[in-house]
């Protein structure tokens, strides 16, 4: 997020014109491409069910900025689906949502890597909104076997598949996990998101994958949960402490 609202031309340019130049080069050379594309693309769906592949994208006016990192995963699958329809792109479109594992950065707004790295300072957990919106977190490594899987499977050329985890958490309750985790005595403070990232921010309320097309397509289905996600963030974050690597 905070990279959207410091970088917005940079943003744009990266996912529109560098996905359009790597399948430009990829179709030329008949090579595979998987896109990795968001869940931001459904936009703001306030119903709490799983998002499926083909739902309405539902979106905000231009004016605000939230909406132009999801404009620009959007035109990056019409890009591909183009390619594919026009010119024969043998590709895969991947909607990721909220892939988290160890080493992820907490510098953009990661939220777990954002509250971990507070809890383990003795600083406070700082919840964006009123902490109500709820997300689903996958650990990079049930990612990772999605995408291979998805890659190996030469028939679905031009499909749009979800990978994430279907256990969904309020981000407040996200926060409490992680203080008793860590034992941190850190204190939670609600932000409003004017304060964090000024006028123009607009947040989802509710994010959840349906995720039995990759399982079709692929048998895949995550293996680790949120208690394992977090864990292997916070030995990953402490350790870096430790060494006065963070």
């Amino acid at each position: 997020m905070r990279l959207i609202v410091e970088h917005p031309v940079r943003t744009m340019v990266t996912n529109v014109q560098g996905t359009e130049n790597v399948l430009d080069q990829a179709s030329r050379f008949g090579k595979r491409v998987l896109v990795a594309s968001s869940s931001e693309v459904y936009g703001d769906h306030r119903e709490e069910r799983p998002l499926r592949e083909d739902d309405r994208r539902i979106y905000g006016p231009t004016t605000a900025r939230r909406w132009l990192y999801a404009d620009s995963k959007a035109m990056d699958e019409h890009l591909a689906l183009a390619y594919h329809r026009e010119r024969s792109l043998d590709c895969v479109i991947v909607r990721l949502f909220n892939t988290v594992g160890p080493r992820q950065s907490g510098e953009y707004g990661m939220v777990i890597p954002r509250f971990v790295e507070a809890a383990l300072a003795g600083r406070p957990l700082e919840v964006h909104g009123d902490g109500t919106q709820t997300r689903c977190f996958c650990h990079v490594h049930d990612t990772v076997r999605a995408v291979t899987g998805l890659m190996d499977n030469r028939t679905i050329s031009g499909e749009i598949f979800n990978v994430g985890s279907s256990e969904r958490i309020r981000i407040l309750d996200l926060a409490e996990r992680v203080l008793a985790l860590t034992g941190s005595r850190s204190e939670i403070t609600l932000i409003p998101y004017d304060e964090v990232y000024g006028q123009g921010i607009e947040d989802m309320l509710h994010r959840a994958p349906a995720i039995d097309k990759v399982r079709s397509a692929t048998g895949w289905s995550p293996e680790r949960d949120l208690d394992q996600i977090l864990a292997d963030v916070v030995e990953h974050l402490g350790a870096a402490q430790a060494a006065g690597l963070a």
